[in-house]
């Protein structure tokens, strides 16, 4: 079985000796005038030329840069340009696949086709995905004897209803599987995205391999035709290589093995990347693992080394079932402790018996895989066992029961991106939230970076202050008030710091004269969980006003839930909310339906990008500060505390700061654009320590806090 080898579109690699053109070089800056010409009607924003020259001058210099760039700058080309400049591949890092999708799909193609004259080539670029989300020709040549151990039995332990499903699943995944054989001889890369229609997780995991179960291309059988050691070539002869965060964070763990050597890093969505660093370092023990890797491994050990496993995965069980769910903050209790112990000591033996791979071993692919899952069970066996300072254990279970987990992630990944991210490179790393509070050292310390010294107060602020006196609210001071305290479009200086420095190139969108801020501030502080009833009047007033067109971002499903049954209840509006249909559907409904509300929670709050009338009103029932329950967020806060700092301002306000940014941001989307935000949380305005803070990471809307001047622009805007 051996699919096509040649390479299509743009992602094609050429031959770079030689190719690049000799002498002088178009500037950063001139790429972008030619990509912004050849867009029909486009014209440069002076943030986007700032940016572009801020990156080129940090490349020269050798610096690192933090860049806010706010929606509708045009970001993209503004990093873009400036990366062809770079001899060597550049890498692009997002956080989103929609953000992926649109930089190979569009941005790209159409920035190729405007330099190539000016470049007298066309550059290359080309995806890099993790191994996982490609198909694994060895893996799919044995999927058909792997089916019933690796995932028939898994069935009466996955699914509520016992075995009897099983068959049903085994045609099931029959079916898809042929479906991929007959795939896998016509596509050129291999790669799960191009596969359409698509197949579920289940019967993808058999066909592919994560990293860490590969035996390499030297010794699988497969490894001259391999789709991802192809989709690596590629990456190395590209211009332009596009990533993602997660396999980002695996490169940097594996001491930059992955992603090809480069010397300007792009990271787009960068208030995305620590937490990316922190999943990619954590790690968890669960009973149906390892009893799945003992299934793997047991052709491969003596009866008493699988019993071993089988006993070690018995006892996890028992553990967790006993253990309340939370963080883990007295140590290890004695059954969780025991079962790591019978675990470590199990899987060390079973490594033992299966020795190293060789040669001659007749199947090296699975040796592999049954060595590699036991590796990490041993592990992370380890790892809890030692119980290290820098690292957060707690259980895990969900509502329905059906999973229980031990998991373990490091308190801090900030020195693992000040050691890993930032050697032998130029990182640029750019999202529309980065500046929190109006300055960049929160995100810089969490990025690895050194906090820069304090910085004076702009202009506008100053103005400001100067009108409203010291200690007066701003609210109540004469005209109006931009909530995050500086002009429309403004750019901030540059701060400096050791080896890098920020700026914020502002935003082509007058907030103030496109949309208003609306604090209720004479809602009771909210100390319920759910939807509070005055906080249910508000919102019932404000979508009456406006007739629907509402985004309602709130905390919790209750929450969500309570709202849309009480609009349901109360006027007929059609409510849509998240979770009864399939969230693509909802939103599709939500721009085509114009009077309709889409209700929801934390996944709302990013990536849903409804431009236009439809969405008029974004609707936050409380401040997003991470729940107590959270187990990370819990044990940075302690710790900060115990240094003698305050862990609710230094994590806390920080984490609510990011998110509330993101859900206002959903509604200013275009140049075209007006609507009100409208936040049903009190402590926005009268909190006196983070509520400016707060204020000052968003956008410069109008600022108001009385409920008639919110509920009159919505009239106005439903007469519109």
């Amino acid at each position: 079985m051996t699919p096509p080898r040649t390479a299509t579109g743009s992602a094609t690699p050429s031959a770079r000796a030689g190719s690049r053109r000799r002498g002088a070089r178009p500037s950063g800056t001139e790429l972008l005038a030619a990509a912004v010409g050849a867009v029909p009607g486009g014209a440069e924003r002076p943030g986007q030329q700032q940016m572009t020259t801020a990156i080129e001058e940090c490349v020269a210099g050798g610096e690192h840069l933090l860049v806010q760039a706010g929606t509708g700058t045009g970001k993209s080309l503004a990093y873009l340009a400036p990366a062809l400049t770079v001899d060597g591949p550049v890498v692009v890092s997002t956080a989103t696949l929609a953000l992926q999708s649109q930089l190979v799909d569009h941005d790209l193609p159409r920035l190729a086709d405007a330099v190539e004259p000016l470049l007298g080539r066309r550059p290359t670029f080309a995806v890099l995905k993790g191994r996982h989300h490609y198909l694994c020709l060895a893996r799919l040549d044995n999927s058909t004897e792997e089916e019933p151990e690796d995932t028939l039995f898994d069935a009466p332990a996955a699914r509520p209803g016992g075995g009897t499903k099983w068959l049903g699943e085994a045609g099931r995944l029959g079916k898809q599987v042929e479906r991929l054989r007959d795939w896998a001889e016509r596509t050129a890369t291999g790669d799960r995205d191009e596969l359409d229609p698509g197949v579920d997780d289940q019967a993808w995991r058999l066909v592919s391999m994560p990293a860490r179960e590969c035996v390499g291309a030297a010794r699988c059988p497969f490894g001259q035709e391999c789709f991802a050691e192809a989709s690596r070539a590629r990456a190395r002869e590209a211009d332009i290589v596009v990533t993602n965060h997660s396999l980002l964070a695996v490169d940097m763990l594996a001491d930059r093995h992955i992603v090809p050597p480069h010397k300007l890093l792009i990271v787009d969505e960068a208030h995305e990347l620590a937490d990316r660093v922190s999943s990619a370092a954590q790690a968890e023990l669960v009973p149906e693992l390892i009893d799945r890797t003992t299934r793997r491994a047991r052709p491969l050990l003596r009866p008493e080394t699988a019993d071993a496993l089988t006993a070690a995965g018995d006892a996890l069980a028992v553990g967790l079932a006993e253990a309340p769910a939370g963080r883990i903050t007295a140590g290890l209790p004695t059954p969780l402790r025991e079962a790591c112990t019978l675990l470590d000591a199990a899987t060390r033996s079973a490594l033992d018996a299966i020795g190293d791979i060789k040669s001659d071993d007749p199947d090296p692919v699975r040796k592999q895989q049954a060595k590699a899952a036991l590796d990490e069970l041993s592990t992370t066996a380890q790892r809890l066992l030692e119980e290290a300072d820098h690292d957060v254990a707690w259980v895990e279970k969900n509502d329905s029961g059906n999973r229980r987990a031990l998991v373990v992630a490091p308190l801090s990944v900030a020195g693992t991106l000040a050691t890993h991210l930032y050697d032998e490179r130029t990182v640029v790393a750019t999202s529309a939230t980065l500046a929190l509070g109006g300055r960049f050292d929160t995100v810089a310390r969490a990025l690895g970076l050194d906090a820069p010294p304090p910085a004076p107060p702009s202009a506008a602020a100053a103005a400001l202050a100067a009108r409203t006196g010291p200690g007066r609210p701003a609210a109540e001071a004469p005209g109006r008030r931009l909530a995050g305290d500086v002009t429309p479009n403004a750019v901030v200086p540059a701060t400096e710091g050791p080896g890098w420095r920020s700026l914020d190139v502002g935003s082509p969108f007058d907030y103030a004269r496109q949309g208003i801020l609306y604090v209720a501030a004479h809602l009771p502080r909210p100390s319920v969980s759910g939807l509070p009833d005055a906080a249910g009047e508000e919102l019932l007033e404000l979508v009456g006003a406006l007739g629907g067109r509402t985004l309602g971002l709130f905390s919790s499903r209750r929450a969500a839930q309570q709202a849309a049954e009480l609009l349901r209840a109360r006027t007929d509006l059609p409510v849509l909310l998240q979770g009864e249909e399939a969230l693509p559907l909802l939103v599709r409904r939500f721009r085509e339906e114009r009077a309709s509300c889409l209700f929801g929670v934390m996944s709302l709050w990013q990536g849903v990008d409804v431009p236009g009338d439809a969405c008029q009103l974004v609707v936050i029932d409380r401040l997003p500060f991470p729940r107590p329950d959270e187990p990370l967020a819990a044990a940075r806060a302690a710790a900060v505390d115990a240094g003698g700092g305050s862990g609710f301002a230094a994590v806390s306000v920080p984490i609510a700061a990011v998110r509330l940014a993101q859900g206002v941001g959903r509604l200013i989307r275009a140049t075209g654009d007006r609507g009100v935000v409208a936040v049903l949380d009190s402590r926005l305005e009268t909190a006196r320590g983070y509520g400016p803070f707060l204020r000052r990471s968003l956008p410069p809307f109008w600022y108001t806090t009385r409920p008639e001047v919110a509920r009159g622009a919505l009239e106005r805007l439903a007469k519109s």
